[in-house]
């Protein structure tokens, strides 16, 4: 992609002017025992307390709300494993527009719940046999519908970075200063976002990816400078994340923006989670959790004693399985 066909820092200023009103100022938390644990001092961005239970209203309701009103009848296609699902949905109901939603049939049922409830249609696919591009972009063509990519798109990440720079702002408010951000990554939508955003608002801060063991598509990109895929069959329980390769887009920002990865297994991001909620009283979705992880397990020497921010991004989560973490099973 064109390096000036790309977003950049203004780009997220304007979505946050765009937003204003419609997402909530989600808070920066910390606790001891988990600066303790990480051996540095944690600042957590509870994004998981946001409206639909994660960071994804924010593209959506960005990217929606410049479709003209005349397009807006015929309505969205959209296609997640659930948070930008609830995202769509949420921001389409918000602007009394049609919204159709192409989940995989595993996906965790609090999400495609949410959907529903905000007046979704879902449409289930086998991730392991049909591909969710092809059928969203068919739906799409039947209805005249527009297509609403989960991360791959210059409204969906400059939205999703008014994210960083609320963080960047928290932490001014507090007389702090971020020495580096540590992000979930899946499409990168989210993470480059909010590398954009503290390219302006905080320039001296390092960005980094957290993945979960096997789907590590970001760390290998960022080490090779091209755009790696994960291998097919891999599995990991943090669904929120589990995409093949980085983004055209994201990765083009990535690469010239991001310091690098780090990789958490996920009995690590089950720790994390329970770490979240014995310290912090949030619930963190397995995805949402893995740059806690990162912080906890995997800090290299050189972040050891530094500021260092963590995105939660998000809480949706079942119950049952949430509590087969909690418990330790």
């Amino acid at each position: 992609m064109a390096p000036d066909s790309l977003p950049t820092h203004s780009d997220v200023v304007a979505a946050a002017q765009r937003l204003r009103g419609l997402v909530r100022r989600t808070p920066v938390l910390r606790h001891d025992a988990i600066d303790a644990a990480a051996g540095a001092r944690v600042f957590i961005k509870a994004e998981c307390l946001q409206e639909t239970g994660s960071f994804k209203i924010r593209g959506a309701t960005n990217r929606l709300r410049q479709i003209p009103p005349e397009q807006r009848a015929a309505g969205v296609v959209a296609f997640s494993s659930g948070n930008h699902a609830q995202g769509v949905a949420r921001a389409a109901r918000l602007l009394n527009m049609p919204a159709l939603i192409v989940m995989p049939s595993d996906a965790p049922a609090v999400k495609v719940n949410g959907v529903r409830a905000d007046g979704g249609e879902v449409h289930f696919y086998d991730r392991n046999a049909e591909d969710r591009i092809e059928i969203s972009e068919r739906i799409a063509r039947e209805r005249g519908a527009v297509l609403v990519p989960s991360f791959d798109d210059v409204h969906i990440i400059s939205g999703q970075g008014t994210a960083g720079l609320e963080f960047a702002s928290q932490m001014a408010e507090l007389g702090e200063t971020l020495d580096h951000v540590i992000s979930p990554a899946g499409g990168g939508g989210l993470i480059t976002g909010i590398a954009l955003a503290l390219e302006g608002a905080s320039p001296a801060t390092d960005v980094w990816t957290a993945e979960p063991e096997g789907h590590d598509d970001w760390a290998r990109s960022l080490e090779s400078g091209q755009i790696e895929r994960n291998a097919p069959g891999t599995h990991s329980f943090c669904d929120a994340i589990l995409t093949p390769a980085p983004g055209d887009i994201t990765f083009a920002i990535g690469n010239r923006l991001l310091e690098g990865g780090f990789v958490v297994t996920d009995e690590q991001v089950a720790e994390a989670m329970r770490a979240a909620f014995l310290h912090l009283k949030i619930v963190a979705e397995p995805g949402g959790a893995a740059a806690l992880a990162a912080a906890l397990f995997a800090l290299p020497n050189v972040l050891k004693g530094k500021t260092v921010g963590v995105i939660v991004s998000g809480g949706n989560v079942d119950a049952a399985d949430y509590a087969k973490v909690l418990a330790g099973a």
